[in-house]
């Protein structure tokens, strides 16, 4: 049976980018949300790994992802660290809450798993519908590069227990027209030789031009759109292998 971010997967994620790993994306978004007084969301929050290291800072910040695994882990994380944020199940394009954001973040690609452009355009009409007025979403992109159908790759996961997750890994799909690739992951945990437990993930990415989600955002009715390149603020990429983050502020009067 095919799963999304169910157990293996992540329990493999939490080992490979434990709480605080960073791109420099953790620095990044500490240092755009110093100035936040009011509340924070970050959809699809996972395991925690920057939602924890913000909420150590002081910051007031809640949580959703849609997967029940991720959030268990995130949980745990935060109960070992004496933190209790609002976390709750839910999707980027179908939560609803009564409170009005002064800032939504998606690190590190994560909005790219929305691959389908009708969920993609909710979930952006959702953020902006969620942020006050002057509410910033700031939202990391990159560009898919190197495609290559059918060719699989293999990682190993070394658990706390001594047993060891392989992942391999492959694009099956890729859709130009509507701009996404599917990869299938296939996960299987090892104890002392003997295959114990495995799993099968689609894992979809969309991809986007630079200016063609702006365009996008402006459409939603962002304004004051703000361009960055590898967590640089207000540095515009210059190459296709960089991480794109877009900073923008809700204008509801």
């Amino acid at each position: 049976m095919l799963s999304y971010y169910s157990k293996l997967s992540s329990e493999a994620y939490d080992l490979d980018k434990p709480i605080g790993h960073s791109f420099g994306d953790v620095e990044y978004y500490l240092d755009r949300l110093s100035s936040c007084k009011g509340r924070i969301l970050e959809p699809a929050t996972g395991t925690g790994r920057i939602l924890v290291p913000l909420l150590e800072k002081g910051l007031n910040v809640d949580g959703f992802d849609r997967s029940t695994d991720m959030l268990n882990i995130c949980r745990n994380h935060c109960e070992k660290r004496g933190l209790k944020p609002n976390l709750f199940e839910a999707g980027m394009e179908s939560f609803s809450v009564d409170t009005k954001y002064e800032a939504i973040i998606v690190p590190t690609g994560t909005f790219l798993l929305l691959h389908e452009r009708d969920k993609s355009m909710r979930a952006l009409e959702n953020f902006y519908k969620h942020l006050a007025h002057g509410g910033r979403l700031i939202l990391d992109l990159f560009l898919q590069t190197d495609i290559e159908v059918g060719k699989p790759s293999t990682r190993i996961f070394q658990c706390h227990n001594d047993d060891v997750i392989t992942l391999e890994n492959k694009v099956v799909k890729v859709d130009y027209i509507n701009q996404y690739i599917v990869s299938h992951g296939r996960y299987e945990k090892w104890r002392n030789g003997t295959l114990i437990e495995t799993e099968l993930e689609p894992f979809p990415l969309r991809w986007y031009g630079v200016e063609e989600f702006k365009l996008i955002l402006e459409k939603v009715g962002f304004r004051d759109i703000v361009i960055s390149s590898n967590y640089r603020f207000g540095q515009y990429p210059t190459e296709s292998n960089e991480t794109i983050t877009f900073e923008a502020v809700a204008n509801k009067k």
